[in-house]
């Protein structure tokens, strides 16, 4: 497994069931705020124990411990086992955690829009990007054209003013009364009238040309690309000295702008308006104020004078929407169904920062549930009143994760990863945005392939456990985290239950027949975990086996055999199955006899799987597992079978540094009992997730079948692997094709890579062939000139032919995989479990 973060203290009672705890106490959001009515939310003697539950309440009530009635899994009563409970009281204050977006109210964090997207992409206060620019032209090629359109424009306006351009009046003199005009089409002006509508045409023709210069000569791109990029203050001083020059050119009469003006002002007000100098000067401020108007445009003068002013930059507009009766933090839903009292309450607890991202996700689930039962409309409303935020909490009380290590936006439960990096592999919608997991994309099962130190855990594990664990605490999921002690999956206060496979303390063991009491089943599912990984052993006949021993055990004592009484029997111990035979006579159990008798007949017959169980059972037969995997009425073990009706949150460490071997057995037992589990379960209302920091040889044909079933019953797998030759080899297609997200970190092999080029497909892309041919002149003069040409630069004179036609690429190829992907990125793509998919992104975890 990766240890890319640093391991976590084990802190007290973190081997413990889930039991009540209050809330710490009252702080600035986004800290947990402690309830409005002040009174313990987990207090069982309060009024509020009573109120709506935010899980449904027709799933069946199994207990999370065996022999430990629900009342006390709600309440956290004493028990029978040695579990360590949080005490009652104020626990300390939660340390500061990251919101969608930090310094954020929530009142403000509720308006932010979350349109919907494709998907992965980081849907909080999403912009989508400006349109895509055309090829861009060269810094070369756009001074040269603009240098070419001044010359040219200079050029022409010469030849006007030198009278060079024949025709240049007779488009004024068909609009002017003849007497004006001298005879002919070259004869100028010969009255003052004249003289004043060539001063006007002349003007016309001079905005024209400037404008056609301006467009041809692709000003606006020269003066956007090294001008206006490169932002204040040199955006308003360069549109200053601009001004500066244009109005020298205007006031020297160079600019045919200050005559025109007057010219029209005459002729509409009369030539004795200029016997004032008081209109003159108005005359003249008008012309310099609107000279410089396009500058102080241009270079964005009230902005900068704005800013400098309040001392700092302008603030970007805010993306959340004003609050209005029907915005999210109105709580329109509970208005809606009339109970506006509770609507108020908790507007008033998002307003005053005394409730969570956590708390708004749970009570609109918790509203949710409620309004398919009517009967609980009603407890809910005066929970809410009485409690504020703190209504309908998770059974462990807790409001919020102890720390956050990645960004959520609990509302839609996406939790952002990366940011897509700006590559030609992606498409330009997705370059630059935000990448985030949710329930829909887990929902169909995420594999992670990269090698040690890539980043597997602490960029995408871990932050996907955190995601759940948000969920779990806002009771719309359940997840299942499984790697090796110290793996950085989060800290022990972010778990309800603890299972240190191994370790002394711990408060939890496994049950390896996964809570059933049917002996097929829990055989089925034992000899997949055992033997699952032996490609040469039918599993089918390792369950046989199990079966055929299981079941007497079962029916004579009344429980499963531990380990040890479970390897003497595979071992076929004379005295173990002499003493099981004479319960099984004692009790008159005939048919588990011939069970019996039929393993004692077939044992070390050739292809016998008992041995080969035998010797993976002695695996979790060690001095290191004595006390644990008990199946006795003393027995711990935490059933599996509870992620589907709690929305818990489970840590299992497996002690992988000194027992490989057996750490990768019981990854693989838990892989199975969960594709087992989940696919019988009735109420699938609950998300449920296995996350496996590390997948060495957990994977079988039988779990492959298991989890392409898991995203019908809304649950799903993350697996992470080192490469994919940690599968067998007749798996990887099969495993490939079950998930509908993977990801190939950056250092896989082109064997790796290879495989995922093969999944993910090609795709249809245009290609430019360019084919450059010499060219030979027939004149002397054209040879003479093209020698002339070679001499100077050195090469032929040759034509480019281009071909230009669609082909099918690989989206990423083997070699690009292996040897393209930059450290601290990876090239993921996504899929939900609606069908909607997004192409292989290249995604830089840092972004």
């Amino acid at each position: 497994m990766d240890d890319d973060g640093t391991r976590g203290g084990r802190g007290p009672g973190a081997d413990r069931a889930p039991g009540p705890a209050a809330p710490p106490p009252p702080a600035h959001p986004p800290r947990v705020p402690h309830p409005a009515s002040g009174t313990h939310p987990a207090d069982p003697h309060q009024g509020d124990r009573n109120q709506a539950d935010p899980y449904p309440a027709d799933r069946k009530q199994a207990d999370p411990q065996p022999g430990r009635p629900a009342e006390q899994w709600r309440a956290g009563s004493a028990s029978a086992q040695p579990v360590e409970h949080r005490q009652a009281g104020p626990a300390p204050a939660a340390p500061p955690v990251e919101q969608p977006a930090p310094g954020v109210p929530v009142d403000a964090w509720l308006r932010t829009p979350r349109p919907q997207q494709e998907p992965g992409v980081w849907r909080y206060g999403y912009t989508p990007p400006p349109p895509e620019e055309s090829e861009r032209v060269s810094d070369r090629s756009l001074l040269v054209g603009t240098l070419i359109a001044l010359l040219s424009a200079l050029l022409l306006w010469s030849l006007w003013r030198n009278g060079y351009l024949p025709y240049r009046l007779v488009p004024l003199k068909l609009f002017t009364p003849g007497e004006w005009w001298n005879p002919g089409t070259s004869g100028g002006p010969r009255t003052i009238e004249g003289s004043d509508a060539l001063t006007v045409y002349e003007a016309i023709l001079f905005g024209l040309l400037a404008y056609g210069c301006g467009r041809i000569g692709n000003f606006s791109e020269l003066f956007r690309r090294h001008v206006a990029e490169r932002g204040q203050p040199f955006l308003a001083l360069a549109a200053a000295v601009a001004a500066g020059l244009t109005q020298l050119l205007v006031w020297k009469e160079t600019l045919p702008v200050v005559r025109p003006v007057l010219v029209l002002v005459a002729s509409v007000a009369g030539g004795e308006i200029y016997q004032s100098q008081t209109v003159v000067n108005v005359i003249y401020g008008l012309i310099a104020a609107a000279v410089l108007w396009p500058f102080a445009r241009l270079g964005r003068w009230r902005e900068l004078i704005a800013a400098r002013r309040g001392g700092s930059a302008p603030a970007p507009a805010d993306p959340s929407a004003p609050a209005t009766t029907t915005s999210a933090d109105q709580w329109p839903e509970l208005r809606a169904a009339g109970w506006t009292d509770a609507a108020d309450t908790l507007t008033a607890e998002v307003r005053t920062g005394r409730m969570n991202d956590v708390d708004v996700a749970r009570l609109r689930h918790a509203w949710r549930l409620a309004t398919r039962r009517p009967d609980r409309l009603g407890p809910l409303a005066e929970s809410v009143l009485r409690t504020g935020g703190a209504a309908a909490l998770h059974p462990s009380g807790h409001r919020d994760l102890p720390r956050r290590t990645a960004r959520h936006d609990v509302l839609t439960g996406q939790v952002r990863i990366g940011r897509c990096a700006d590559d030609p592999h992606n498409p330009y919608v997705r370059r630059g945005t935000g990448l985030a997991l949710d329930p829909a994309l887990l929902g169909t099962s995420l594999l992670a392939v990269g090698p040690p130190g890539a980043g597997k855990s602490a960029r995408l594990v871990r932050p996907a456990v955190e995601a759940l664990a948000l969920r779990a605490l806002a009771g719309q999921a359940a997840v299942l985290a499984v790697g090796g002690a110290g793996e950085p999956l989060g800290p022990d206060d972010a778990f309800d239950v603890v299972v240190r496979v191994g370790h002394p303390g711990s408060a939890h063991d496994i049950d390896l027949y996964g809570g059933t009491t049917d002996p097929d089943e829990a055989a089925a599912v034992l000899a997949e975990g055992l033997v699952g990984d032996v490609g040469s052993l039918d599993s089918r006949r390792a369950a046989t086996v199990l079966a055929q021993l299981l079941g007497p055990y079962r029916a004579a004592h009344g429980h499963f055999p531990s380990v040890p009484e479970l390897r003497e029997l595979l071992d076929g111990t004379p005295a173990a199955f002499a003493g099981l035979r004479a319960s099984l006579e004692a009790a008159g159990h005939h048919a588990m006899l011939r069970e019996l008798d039929a393993r004692s007949r077939q044992a070390g017959g050739p292809g016998d799987p008992a041995p080969a169980l035998a010797d993976r059972v002695a695996l979790l037969d060690r001095p290191t597992f004595a006390g644990f995997f008990a199946t006795g009425p003393d027995a711990r073990p935490f059933e599996l079978r509870a992620l589907g009706q709690y929305p818990l949150r489970v840590r299992v460490d497996l002690p992988e540094r000194g027992h490989a071997e057996a750490s990768r057995l019981l990854t693989r037992l838990l892989l199975a009992q969960f594709t087992a589990i989940t696919a019988a379960r009735t109420d699938t209302s609950l998300f449920v997730c296995l996350v496996l920091d590390d997948a060495t040889h957990a994977v079988t044909a039988e779990t492959v079948r298991g989890i392409r079933r898991l995203r019908s019953v809304n649950a799903g797998a993350v697996l992470a692997l080192r490469t994919v030759d940690d599968v067998p080899e007749a798996l990887h297609t099969p495993l490939l094709g079950a998930v509908g997200c993977t990801a190939a970190f950056s250092g896989i092999t082109t064997w790796d890579g290879k495989r995922f080029a093969e999944a993910w497909g090609k795709e249809w892309v245009e290609t430019r062939e360019v084919a450059q041919h010499t060219v030979f002149a027939d004149q002397p003069f054209t040879r003479a000139l093209h020698a002339l040409r070679k001499l100077v630069t050195g090469k032929a004179v040759t034509t480019d032919a281009v071909t230009v036609r669609q082909v099918e690429k690989e989206r990423w190829s083997a070699s690009e995989l292996a040897y393209a992907v930059p450290s601290g990125h990876a090239v993921i793509r996504l899929a939900n479990v609606e069908g909607d998919h997004a192409p292989p992104l290249l995604v830089h975890f840092d972004g």
